[in-house]
């Protein structure tokens, strides 16, 4: 099993320093909701982790081995990465795009197993009826789905996503939320998470970054009432408890 640790990682571009002396340990199950203001380093922190950029100090660790030292087709198939933005350097259709992504992930092309993975994500991410569009023709949530079924269909035991659901319609968000926290009984699943209400109703762990660094760390039950997270957005959040869970309502009125 895949255990991911960061230690003392500071990035620093364009004069700013977005990360500064980072240490996060993660274990090698759990879905995990990062949380922050814009410009707390989310971002960057995935990217890190994922080898796809380097840090100016500090160091990354996968299953005891140093992130840096995997080949890429290694890496390739131990972490998934789900990023905000993505542009294909084909256009190519979604089948192809799926398939390729069950390649990378280390299904040999025309192996009855790649075959069958493939299928089976064009079925769960409600695609069948996408199969031979192009990228170029699909919706900003169309494109969501099939970047989903991309890194997904490899099944790899670490996921980064970088708010995967934001471009999704209400019902796909809740679908795609919580089936990415459900990785977390057997795989890692670390999301970054815009809505803090399906952060903490559906992760188990909750890290907050603020100005590159962690400002409070824990299960989801217990933080949700730590007034970190109040200070950490700037705001004074009401804790609603409903049937289902609670809800934060933020008043402008800091704490």
């Amino acid at each position: 099993m895949t255990a991911v640790a960061a230690q003392k990682l500071v990035v620093t571009r364009g004069g700013a320093t977005l990360l500064k002396g980072l240490s996060l340990s993660l274990g090698a199950t759990g879905s995990v909701a990062l949380i922050g203001p814009n410009g707390a380093g989310k971002t960057t922190l995935l990217k890190v982790l994922a080898g796809l950029e380097a840090p100016q100090s500090g160091a990354v660790q996968v299953g005891g081995q140093a992130l840096a030292s995997l080949s890429n087709a290694a890496r390739a198939r131990t972490i998934g990465f789900l990023p905000q933005h993505f542009e294909p350097h084909w256009d190519l259709a979604v089948r192809d795009l799926v398939r390729l992504g069950a390649e990378r992930g280390g299904r040999p092309s025309g192996d009855h197993t790649s075959g069958d993975a493939v299928e089976q994500a064009l079925v769960r991410y409600e695609l069948r009826a996408l199969e031979r569009r192009r990228w170029s023709t699909l919706s900003g949530g169309e494109s969501a789905r099939v970047l989903l079924a991309m890194v997904l269909v490899a099944d790899p035991p670490v996921l980064l996503a970088d708010e995967p659901a934001a471009a999704l319609d209400i019902r796909h968000r809740l679908e795609v939320v919580q089936a990415l926290a459900a990785r977390g009984r057997d795989r890692l699943s670390v999301v970054v998470v815009h809505d803090l209400d399906l952060a903490f109703r559906f992760f188990d762990r909750v890290v907050v970054l603020v100005d590159g660094q962690v400002a409070a760390d824990g299960p989801a039950a217990e933080l949700l009432d730590d007034r970190r997270l109040d200070a950490a957005f700037g705001v004074r959040f009401e804790r609603i408890r409903t049937a289902g869970g609670s809800i934060l309502q933020a008043s402008t009125t800091t704490a």
